[in-house]
């Protein structure tokens, strides 16, 4: 994959459409393809593109490289976390409101050697009701030599009849230890909206900096077309959490163990592997109650940074 921030220097038009779509969007998606009567593709506040590099520099890590587009943005990282003071957090947020028919956003991160960061989102992401065609989003992290990166974000929850595709590929040195966090909701459980989205589709990639796939998960929740509340899928549940975690500090064997026994009284179901090479593991967790949900999320993310870098996960503030 061609680094974006290595070639700002040289022209880039990022608002041509094949740099902001995905290379692919799965049939299951492409089939609501169409041009609204409102605002269409590439429409002014419909392509959000972030683009972050981070290097290490004078005994932390540093923001060296941004560049936004609305509806995507960041204010300046905070230096909050009190045992890594030397660790950057960064809330990526949206001027939107929310993802709506049309909108194609992009997210690239560079992280750069030794470098150590923290991405997440302000608050949930929201999928609104769409009429015609779909909304994708694209994040892109690459993960230097012997970095450290988390990227969690705040659940994404589907709103009635919308229409989502979101691939996040991370492209991690054989050293570099990156976490990675997804949270899906059946719907606004609030309203019992359950699982009445036209489609939310998902991939998780990990490659390799030679382009070397090592990990593919893919989620396609189509409720028109079948089950979606399965046992392969949301088992009856509402909430559908994944943290990977992908490192060579410690044995896959060890991290899975790791997170089974940090998860064990947690009130959901979950289920721990380890990931191919032996290069990390990854939990999947299960639950009706959004409160439970997001401590099993916590717990599991402490479990790993404890394990890994020796210091707990920091209290974070959101809106």
């Amino acid at each position: 994959m061609t680094d974006l921030l290595d070639t700002m220097a040289a022209p880039v038009d990022r608002l041509a459409p094949a740099h902001y779509e995905p290379e692919r969007v799965p049939d299951v998606v492409r089939r609501f393809r169409g041009r609204p009567d409102t605002l269409v593709v590439g429409c002014p506040g419909k392509v959000g593109l972030l683009e972050l590099g981070f290097e290490y520099r004078g005994g932390r890590t540093e923001l060296v490289r941004r560049y936004q587009k609305s509806p995507l943005q960041i204010m300046r990282p905070l230096y909050v976390d009190p045992l890594r003071p030397d660790l950057p957090v960064v809330y990526v947020m949206s001027t939107g409101g929310g993802i709506v028919q049309a909108d194609r956003l992009r997210l690239d991160v560079r992280c750069g050697v030794h470098t150590a960061v923290h991405l997440t989102t302000q608050a949930a992401t929201k999928v609104h009701s769409m009429d015609t065609d779909y909304a994708t989003q694209l994040v892109t992290v690459d993960a230097g030599a012997d970095s450290y990166v988390e990227y969690l974000p705040d659940p994404v929850i589907p709103f009635c009849r919308s229409r989502l595709y979101q691939r996040t590929v991370v492209t991690a040195d054989p050293s570099a230890t990156v976490l990675v966090g997804e949270t899906i909701y059946a719907g606004r459980l609030a309203r019992n909206e359950q699982h009445r989205y036209d489609v939310l589709a998902t991939d998780f990639e990990l490659h390799r900096p030679g382009g070397e796939l090592v990990v593919i998960d893919t989620v396609r929740l189509a409720p028109g077309l079948g089950a979606v509340a399965g046992p392969a899928v949301f088992a009856g549940s509402t909430i559908m959490s994944s943290l990977f975690v992908v490192t060579r500090l410690r044995s896959a064997s060890d991290v899975a163990d790791h997170l089974v026994a940090a998860l064990r009284a947690s009130t959901g179901w979950a289920g721990v592997s380890v990931l191919p090479h032996d290069c990390g593991a990854w939990v999947r967790m299960l639950d009706d109650d959004p409160d439970a949900a997001r401590a099993a999320m916590r717990t599991a993310w402490n479990a790993a940074r404890e394990l890994l870098i020796g210091v707990p996960a920091p209290a974070l503030r959101k809106c």
